[in-house]
């Protein structure tokens, strides 16, 4: 999932008051016309990825997204658990249910290209899952505070377009295989005790995947990855109804008056 190895994150079970002070709400702003920023001349995107020239990652799915000719029913955003989903168990993506994940991500990448490939979507939900390579410090330091500034923002903006959330929990891992010696089970819990009260707070659908995949020691149970951290076939399996019974409740909250 990562290219380096980088300093770790801090993420002491203290700092989850801290982080669970949400802000209020701003009004809906709607999105831009189509073609009123079409003043600048676009640029190519290149054969491979540059993570130099194109941080977010924002050519990935450029193409893709202006054949989607229609509203969607939801969009799955998130780093290569997200992407290697369609891939591996590919029946969840149907119907108007659309993926955008991109390996190795972080959540600030993420936010960096979420109105291109979620909001411009018009999707009727999104689901929102990141924070395993913020853990491991795909992009650099990074801190409590800007991992939740980044899942906020995203937060925000698909509330403002009227855009019904549901937060995916990150899920267990007891070792990276391109962290070797760090054991990020602790900081993963922290998270997702932060996300769940989030959840809470803002009255969004909370998909607890952790809760379903997870070992006694924070790692990922036998059987449902083979690497410790993306899911296979059987993992994806566990996921998907946790994932469809998110959905539906993120709808029926969105059609309550």
């Amino acid at each position: 999932m990562a290219r380096r190895a980088v300093l770790p994150l801090s993420l002491a079970l203290a700092a989850g008051p801290a982080l669970a002070q949400v802000p209020q709400q701003p009004p809906p702003v709607p999105p831009p016309a189509p073609g009123a920023v079409s003043a600048m001349t676009a640029q190519p995107c290149p054969p491979d990825r540059d993570p130099l020239t194109d941080w977010p990652s924002q050519c990935r799915y450029r193409e893709a997204n202006r054949a989607v000719d229609k509203a969607s029913r939801a969009v799955f955003i998130g780093d290569s658990i997200t992407e290697f989903w369609l891939r591996t168990a590919p029946g969840l993506f149907a119907a108007g249910v659309v993926d955008r994940g991109v390996s190795g991500q972080t959540c600030p990448q993420i936010m960096a290209r979420f109105y291109q490939d979620a909001v411009r979507l018009r999707p009727r939900v999104v689901h929102i899952m990141c924070g395993t390579n913020d853990v491991a410090g795909n992009t650099g330091p990074t801190s409590p505070d800007d991992y939740a500034n980044a899942v906020l923002a995203m937060v925000d903006m698909a509330r403002a377009n009227g855009i019904a959330v549901v937060i995916g929990s990150i899920l267990p891992a007891g070792a990276f295989s391109w962290r070797v010696g760090y054991r990020p089970a602790p900081e993963i819990a922290a998270l997702n005790a932060w996300l769940r009260d989030l959840a809470q707070q803002r009255g969004l659908v909370f998909a607890d995947y952790y809760a379903a995949m997870a070992g006694p020691d924070g790692a990922m149970k036998p059987g449902l990855a083979n690497d410790g951290v993306h899911p296979n076939a059987a993992g994806y399996a566990i996921m998907e109804p946790i994932a469809r019974a998110a959905l539906a409740e993120a709808e029926r909250r969105a059609r309550k008056p």
